[in-house]
């Protein structure tokens, strides 16, 4: 008797990056005033960068494992 390995794929979910936009911002500004460092006219925008990376990027949490991730390791007991 030949066992079928059961395989559950969830919805694909569109993720967008935590504060893309602020970075985005402040990568435009240092393009357009060649000014890398966050003293010059770049910095409030490197200001809105940080104070995103203190919020949102806290918030995204870890993964957890996947129903394939746990099918795959019942079907070694089976």
């Amino acid at each position: 008797m030949k066992i079928n390995k059961l395989k559950v794929r969830p919805k694909k979910e569109v993720r967008t990056a935590a504060c893309a936009a602020e970075f985005a911002t402040m990568l435009a500004c240092w393009a357009s005033y060649n000014d890398l460092s966050s003293q010059g006219q770049c910095a409030e925008s490197a200001r809105a960068l940080q104070a995103c990376m203190r919020t949102k990027a806290k918030k995204q949490a870890v993964s957890k494992p996947t129903i394939n991730y746990h099918l795959a390791r019942f079907s070694k007991q089976v």
